[in-house]
């Protein structure tokens, strides 16, 4: 793409290009008239068959169309000095494309041998002709790229590894497709081996010993395994199975820093491990279906999954009634009580509820308004007629502090401790405690 143009100045330039007729600096005078620094560069470029037959480059015009040098009488040197071709010129007399093709020998060569490896020769001749040489010799006079290219010269062998083993960039990756495209390399599945790669690299993340095997062993004979069934492996399956193993090493780790292994683990812990965390943690139940399958872990161990919009709803009576239990009942605090109105009626989910301040809470003697994210949510009293009172921020709540300061004295649940769901939360009737939609269960 060309530089775009100065804006012009008739204050400078007062004699106008006899081409496009704009004030800028003329660069050359033509038997059909004075041309500026851009038209003269568009000029060099400008090729095709002139009316006399002649095929090259067309710097002047006859009759508003494009003719060539000896047609109008224009003097320029638009002839390569290597190979004869008209066109417009690089440097040193040589054209684009003859200036790539020693760039190229020069930098595709063993500096020691002068010779050019086998496999190198036919990526090198599929550089040398392409269509837009100025393109090819900007890309490989980056130093980035000179720099990958002398590396790979030197090697006595191009292969797969070889290339695995040099600096991972999207030159290699590019080049990497060059040589596959031309036969100098046997085609195979990038997504695989790009995470073969990361899965190395992850299993690093545990220390030596019988975590790090076993995750090994889930990779190789699970995700892999399904991988090679795969012609060829998709985006999504190589980005699940990146997450399914990342979760499976933040499980190990956290069940080693309870000082628990694998075939310890309970029904308990499993589920402490969902209720603790994102919804992201139930991916751990393709490690858990594999460490059943291998007799790893209890065959009695279950994880329960979670879709979004498919959790069961309540109809309006069970919903009055839940409302109702919740604002006469006595089991709650005033705390607890505006958040199981927030969940049930305002359908918020009871993460936000927990993460909100006092800062977030405005209270009056008729009405409590609530913000969560944009949006205010006002509520009337019969929430607070039952207990005859409202949550009293603490004295300190002109702090502002979130839940993830344990402790704060601002935080509306202090401590991060979330407020019991309207069902009896964690009891066993309750199979997504905390993670319901808009309502309570109805298990």
């Amino acid at each position: 793409m060309s530089r775009p143009r100065l804006p012009e100045d008739p204050r400078l330039w007062k004699i106008p290009c006899g081409r496009c007729g704009r004030h800028y600096e003329l660069v050359a005078s033509w038997p059909d008239a004075r041309v500026c620094i851009y038209c003269y560069q568009a000029a060099k470029r400008t090729t095709g068959v002139c009316a006399c037959g002649h095929r090259g480059v067309l710097p002047g015009r006859i009759d508003g169309r494009p003719a060539c040098r000896a047609c109008t009488g224009i003097r320029l040197n638009v002839d390569c000095a290597d190979c004869g071709a008209e066109a417009e010129l690089y440097s040193r007399g040589l054209c684009w494309a003859c200036t790539l093709a020693a760039t190229v020998d020069r930098l595709l060569s063993n500096p020691g041998t002068g010779a050019m490896a086998a496999e190198l020769r036919p990526v090198a001749a599929a550089l040398k002709a392409m269509p837009r040489a100025n393109s090819g010799l900007t890309w490989i006079r980056q130093p980035h790229v000179q720099e990958f290219l002398k590396d790979l010269a030197v090697r006595p062998v191009i292969s797969h590894e070889i290339l695995d083993a040099l600096p991972a960039h999207r030159t290699r990756d590019y080049f990497r497709g060059l040589l596959v495209e031309h036969g100098a390399l046997p085609r195979r599945d990038e997504r695989r081996a790009r995470y073969e790669a990361w899965a190395a690299q992850a299993l690093q993340r545990l220390p030596e010993g019988e975590n790090r095997e076993i995750t090994r062993r889930f990779i190789r004979w699970h995700i892999l395994r399904r991988m090679n069934i795969m012609q060829p492996v998709s985006e999504g399956t190589f980005l699940r199975s990146k997450q399914t193993v990342t979760v499976a090493i933040n499980f190990l780790t956290w069940l080693d820093g309870r000082g628990l292994t694998l075939g310890e683990v309970t029904q308990a812990d499993l589920d402490a491990w969902q209720a603790d965390g994102p919804t992201t943690r139930e991916l751990v139940s393709r490690f858990v279906g594999w460490a059943v399958e291998a007799q790893l872990v209890s065959r009695d161990l279950t994880v329960t999954p979670h879709r979004r919009g498919t959790s069961p709803r309540l109809g309006a009576a069970d919903q009055q009634s839940a409302v109702q239990r919740v604002i006469h009942g006595d089991e709650l605090t005033p705390q607890d009580r505006l958040a199981a109105i927030l969940v049930i009626v305002f359908a918020q989910q009871i993460e936000d509820v927990a993460r909100l301040t006092w800062s977030d809470v405005t209270l009056t003697e008729d009405l409590a308004t609530i913000t969560l994210g944009a949006s205010a949510i006002v509520l009337p009293s019969p929430w607070t007629a039952r207990s005859g009172r409202s949550p009293t921020p603490p004295r300190s709540s002109r702090r502002q502090h979130t839940l993830a300061a344990r402790g704060s004295s601002s935080a509306t649940y202090p401590g991060g401790t979330l407020p019991p769901h309207p069902c009896g939360s964690g009891s066993p009737g309750c199979s997504r405690p905390g993670r319901h939609a808009w309502g309570p269960c109805t298990s």
